[in-house]
């Protein structure tokens, strides 16, 4: 199942759910996705058949939404602040053509190879442990909160000091958090986790600077387990023409990490388990246009699809004004 939230035409908030192929329908009774994960999560019922049992009220068409802007982020949170953007990199294998290459100059690493390189190793060599074992922690950062979510088809804002304002193509886990403190996968969906990857480049230290902007997934969240394999494609189109485009892997089988590790490992920390929290945490990419030497600029369109996770995810690449920093003396 496929669900997503729109604003409708009278201004209110609905939820839709849908098949895969199928039409999309309003919710009854649902006024956000947020409150439904958390009653589903707090009365120890699953998601689907939740949804299920409200029933459904008028048909949506979703690509008419789309052309009119009226996406919402997939799950939101009234309080944004209570929201977490977050994420993990070197976790993927690379494409089938530099995977060898990749397994390759990780065999050779030495002592004085890079921190990028031993993580990287570390994870293939402790990332998917045994039931019950603890696996190694991988590379984690912070993003923001839920003022940084950029709607499907709104504006990824980068700011006027920004050196690169590049899309990053991933999977991302939708979380809620129980009464009880305990964490609940609402589900997966496809996700632009947004970078500044000139200023990681100068200096790996950098990578928080080159993390904090913001991130849009959606439109759809896919409800339950993902595919072990997933497949998509990311592309840029400027002025209307694509201008790059490349296949993107994720999904375990092409993972360094297992899911469950990852989440382990973000969860373990008791400031992540506040109830009521919502967490979309990112799990990393192998596939960068600024690999392949693309420059983005302001209106250029990322879109990022993959099958099985519902309409493709596409916002315009912005640039904030600049601004006087005045931090003033009490």
């Amino acid at each position: 199942m496929l669900i997503s939230q729109i604003k409708t035409a009278a201004g209110a908030t609905a939820v839709v759910a849908r098949e895969p192929g199928e039409a999309g329908r309003i919710v009854n009774g649902a006024t956000s996705v947020h409150a439904l994960a958390l009653e589903a999560a707090n009365t120890g019922r699953n998601l689907a058949s939740l949804i299920e049992a409200k029933g459904f009220g008028e048909t949506v068409d979703l690509e008419r939404v789309y052309a009119e802007r009226r996406f919402l982020p997939p799950i939101t949170h009234d309080d944004p602040a209570h929201l977490h953007l977050t994420g993990t990199g070197l976790t993927h294998l690379g494409s089938a053509s530099t995977r060898d290459a990749m397994h390759a100059a990780v065999s050779k690493v030495e002592e004085g190879a890079t921190d990028t390189m031993k993580m990287f190793k570390m994870g293939l060599e402790g990332g998917k442990p045994k039931t019950g074992e603890t696996g190694v922690q991988p590379e984690w950062f912070y993003k923001g909160n839920g003022t940084q979510a950029s709607a499907p088809g709104g504006a990824l804002v980068s700011p006027s000091f920004a050196l690169d304002g590049g899309e990053e193509p991933e999977i991302a886990g939708i979380y809620v958090i129980s009464d009880s403190g305990q964490p609940f996968r609402v589900g997966f969906a496809v996700s632009n986790e947004f970078s500044d990857h000139v200023t990681e480049r100068i200096n790996y230290l950098f990578l928080a600077h080159s993390k904090l902007r913001p991130a849009s997934f959606g439109p759809e969240i896919r409800i339950g387990a993902p595919p072990v394999d997933i497949r998509g494609m990311s592309r840029i189109i400027r002025d209307g023409a694509v201008l790059w485009e490349k296949p993107f892997l994720s999904g375990e089988a092409n993972m360094s990490h297992s899911f469950a590790n990852l989440e382990h490992h973000h969860f373990k920390y008791g400031i992540f388990r506040r109830p009521g929290d919502v967490h979309v945490h990112m799990f990393g990419t192998a596939t960068l246009s600024f690999g392949d030497g693309i420059k983005t600029q302001e209106g250029d369109v990322f879109e990022i699809e993959a099958a099985d996770f519902g309409l493709p995810l596409r916002n315009t690449l912005a640039v904030a004004a600049p601004e006087e920093i005045v931090v003033g003396q009490l």
